[in-house]
């Protein structure tokens, strides 16, 4: 139970690094549906939607492959040194192309050419940081990696209250605020106040910087490249899957109101953010426990223990956060036309709480270097995700992304159990992970689609399922919450 309590542990902080800044953006959403028509928050989803895939690109793997080679202590400066300087290099090669084919990148992603500076000095910025932040994670630091995380969503979060909500009235009564301020350039201030947090956040670093060895070791940076590249597939699959249904509904509807279908649903997309937060604050914190116990002998016993605590918790999640979606809404999402996507609410958590296990069935190619799998399951998914948007949105608009997103998770979740077994078998409780799996999936359709603000009947499908949970795992949870 030692190994449990310490997953349980850093799990917790590293939630508060994911959770408790993404809480606080969350006061951004309420912000934008008030300030901004469906089209303006369209357009900002657009754009940060293709962020999310340069992202990827500019990481190209090497923070998983870090992690792989940090744990071969006689390795570990060498790898941090090399990961480091690739995506030095990698990043200046970015900037010097992103500035000489700004216009050609505007056209491509029809991203507004002025807002196309702000997006390269973004993505420079953040790739710059990927590997000082996996050093904390793997050097197991996660007061610090929490603190920098908080701070950066803080800044950015400040920042856009600042420009969007005090500003304007600031410059009305003062010539020096006067100078500031921009008539109706809402959304680049949204982008000046995420440069700014990203450009403090890598300040912060630079002490990472100053400290590395800078030595180069090629053939290192060969295999980690080889161990990556898998990697990078997958997070372009990944990237796919989680944003090019924004990009897709802008491309697909009719211009007249692509932007506003796309503010709408990003706006509802993000309720289902309390899955997303929990499963990555999961994964933050188990990716490098899998990595450092993977010789142990009981390893796959204690992964399969991990995966069912995280269906536990997760069907939790889907069942509380459906059930609660409209008192939601009224918190988050102030103006009612943004409401309309409402609709997409359960089938988006549940393809997150898919996607959150196929995170922990993951564990098999990982720890057993077939990083390669990553690569076809997320190809795949991203074939499901891009076959049934072409087909479904102009039918069913963003109600054919969702279901295209549900899908997707869905069959890459079962593929991973698949060739898990095969490769790596993990003894799996698939009785009881199904079963939570099934009912948490059954009751929020019943609820939502069927029996929809009957909070009556709500509260007692959630006390049922409270019921079921601690009938099967009282002896096992009071054993792992115990203190120690």
């Amino acid at each position: 139970m030692a190994l449990f309590q310490k997953l349980f542990k850093q799990t917790v902080v590293y939630g508060v690094a994911t959770v408790v800044p993404r809480m606080l953006s969350f006061l951004l959403l309420p912000l934008y549906s008030a300030y901004l028509p469906t089209q303006g928050f369209g357009e900002v989803a657009i754009v940060f939607s293709w962020m999310a895939v340069f992202n990827v690109l500019l990481a190209y793997g090497m923070e998983t492959s870090f992690f792989r080679f940090f744990h071969q202590e006689e390795f570990r400066k060498e790898v941090t040194a090399t990961s480091a300087l690739s995506l030095i290099g990698s990043t200046c090669i970015f900037l010097l192309l992103g500035f000489l084919f700004m216009e050609e990148i505007s056209f491509a992603t029809a991203i507004a050419s002025h807002y196309v500076l702000y997006v390269i000095l973004i993505l420079a910025l953040d790739a710059l940081a990927t590997i000082p932040f996996a050093w904390l994670r793997a050097t197991e630091r996660p007061g610090v990696f929490a603190a920098i995380k908080i701070g950066n969503v803080a800044v950015n979060l400040g920042l856009n209250i600042f420009f969007i909500v005090y500003l304007p009235e600031l410059a009305s009564k003062n010539s020096i605020f006067e100078t500031l301020y921009i008539p109706n350039f809402e959304i680049a201030y949204i982008f000046i106040a995420n440069l700014v947090a990203s450009g403090l956040t890598l300040l912060v670093m630079l002490p990472f910087y100053f400290k590395l060895p800078y030595t180069f070791n090629s053939g290192l940076w060969k295999k980690m490249l080889t161990y990556g590249t898998p990697i990078l597939i997958a997070g372009i699959g990944f990237v796919i899957n989680e944003v090019f249904d924004k990009i897709l509904l802008g491309w697909l509807l009719p211009q007249d109101i692509a932007k506003s279908e796309v503010g709408a649903y990003a706006a509802c997309y993000r309720l289902a953010l309390f899955m997303t937060l929990f499963a990555t604050a999961f994964r933050l914190g188990i990716e490098p426990f899998f990595f450092s116990h993977a010789k142990e002998k009981n390893a796959p016993q204690t992964y399969a223990t991990i995966t069912k605590y995280f269906v536990i918790f997760g069907a939790l999640i889907l069942v509380l956060v459906t059930i609660f979606s409209d008192l939601l809404k009224l918190l988050l999402i102030r103006d009612s036309s943004y409401w309309d996507a409402m609709v997409v609410v359960p089938m988006i958590l549940a393809a997150n709480f898919f996607l959150g296990i196929y995170h922990n069935l993951s564990v098999w190619y990982k720890v057993s270097d077939r990083t390669k799998f990553a690569g076809y399951i997320s190809l795949f998914g991203a074939a499901v995700t891009l076959i049934l948007n072409f087909w479904l949105i102009p039918y069913y608009s963003y109600v054919g992304s969702a279901v295209a997103t549900m899908v997707a998770y869905g069959s890459m979740m079962l593929l991973s159990f698949y060739f898990g077994r095969k490769y790596y078998p993990i003894p799996y409780d698939l009785k009881r992970i199904g079963g939570y799996l099934l009912i948490s999936l059954t009751f929020s359709g019943i609820y939502f689609y069927l029996f929809r603000n009957n909070y009556y009947f709500g509260s007692i499908l959630i006390l049922i399922f409270f019921a079921l949970i601690y009938y099967a795992e009282k002896d096992q949870l009071k054993q792992l919450l115990k203190k120690s």
